[in-house]
């Protein structure tokens, strides 16, 4: 099952913090080297790419209004 975005990058910035300061540099590298990793094998999607994608979402009816977009985003 997958876990919400929010979620994840919640318990990466708690790990990081975890993470003495002294070995931060390293997590840094290791977190860049992934990125490139996974880039290297599933580029980013082109311009073009995304904006088919975001086009068949719009024809598809998967979009919210953009006075919505930011509801809840405030966090206390």
């Amino acid at each position: 099952m997958r876990q919400p975005t929010e979620d994840i990058t919640e318990r990466l910035h708690a790990e990081i913090d975890l993470t003495p300061a002294r070995y931060r540099p390293l997590l840094l590298r290791l977190v860049h080297s992934f990125r490139e990793g996974i880039e290297a094998d599933e580029p980013w999607p082109s311009a073009a790419d995304s904006l088919r994608d975001g086009w068949r979402d719009v024809s598809a009816g998967r979009t919210q209004p953009l006075d919505s977009i930011w509801d809840g985003i405030d966090a206390d």
